[in-house]
């Protein structure tokens, strides 16, 4: 297996949607709201991907300034291909790609927490949430 990792090559949506719906993130994406999907791929500014003979197998998505914050919207690594080190791959590769003192942040699905805490993140509870369909200031 030889795997090619890649910094802001072109990925499509549908590329994307397959990803995720081959790893545990397709549960918690709108992997069926084509426009949103369209634009999560568009607008990140950060994607560092895992190839396989061509086969999209890992993503790292985010969005950030490169200097003081970096969002790890999505980390995602196909089923076949968990627990070979593809995911902290790609994290260290989207590391590199910021600056020295650019934070690495991320919300976690509760299963996901040791993963994360194994590649040296720590917890923070002083994320907070506003979904669009609330009304702000009500």
């Amino acid at each position: 297996m030889s795997i090619k990792y890649e910094v802001n090559v072109p990925v499509t949506s549908d590329q994307f949607i397959e990803l995720l719906r081959e790893s545990t993130l397709g549960e918690r994406r709108p992997i069926d709201d084509r426009d949103c999907m369209e634009g999560m791929v568009k607008n990140s500014n950060l994607m560092v991907t895992a190839w396989n003979d061509g086969k999209l197998i890992g993503i790292a998505r985010s969005m950030t300034d490169f200097h003081y914050a970096c969002y790890l919207s999505d980390l995602a690594v196909h089923r076949e291909y968990q627990k070979k080190g593809i995911g902290k791959r790609l994290q260290i590769i989207t590391q590199g790609e910021l600056g020295p003192k650019c934070k690495l942040i991320l919300v976690a699905a509760p299963a996901a927490n040791s993963y994360y805490e194994h590649l040296g993140f720590k917890n923070n509870p002083r994320c907070w949430v506003l979904d669009r369909e609330q009304n702000i200031g009500s």
